[in-house]
């Protein structure tokens, strides 16, 4: 099932069962996906957003709200700290399962191997695989300095 789909689903049976906080973050999801949409349209593509995009802007989604919920924590208010926990939990639902440790380090050296990287000057093309591939399930915020050090070594 395509993941607009799930989420309109998922937004229908939020307004069924009357559920005013989730049924908020679906809309938000929602409005950031037509926003994609609006984009592309004006840069002359017809199609809309796919899956890939789809997966890229709830992960920027999850990111800030993790930043703003560590503002809240920093500044004392822990109830929009709450509210921002339980907006990334909803995001969350549509993401594809995050990698652990031993399977984003596996996934770097996959990576690097397929680029047939041996250097520093080799780490965007590498990137360039990895967020293609695990888009939404590692945060490549932390591989980023994985796959520095990895190359450097």
């Amino acid at each position: 099932m395509e993941l607009r789909t799930k989420i309109t689903s998922a937004m229908k049976q939020a307004m069924k069962d009357r559920d005013a906080e989730r049924l908020s973050t679906l809309r938000l999801i929602n409005a950031a996906i037509k926003d994609r949409d609006i984009a592309l349209r004006g840069d002359g593509q017809d199609q809309g957003v796919g899956d890939d995009e789809v997966l890229g802007i709830l992960g920027k989604m999850v990111k800030q709200r993790r930043e703003s919920a560590k503002s809240y924590e920093e500044a004392g208010r822990l109830d929009l700290a709450a509210q921002e926990e339980g907006e990334i939990v909803v995001i969350e639902e549509f993401l594809p399962r995050r990698l652990n440790d031993k399977e984003v380090a596996r996934a770097v050296d996959d990576a690097v191997a397929e680029v047939g990287a041996d250097s520093i000057r080799d780490m965007g093309r590498v990137m360039g695989v990895l967020k293609s591939k695990y888009t939404g399930q590692m945060d490549f915020g932390t591989v980023g300095p994985m796959v520095k050090e990895r190359l450097a070594s």
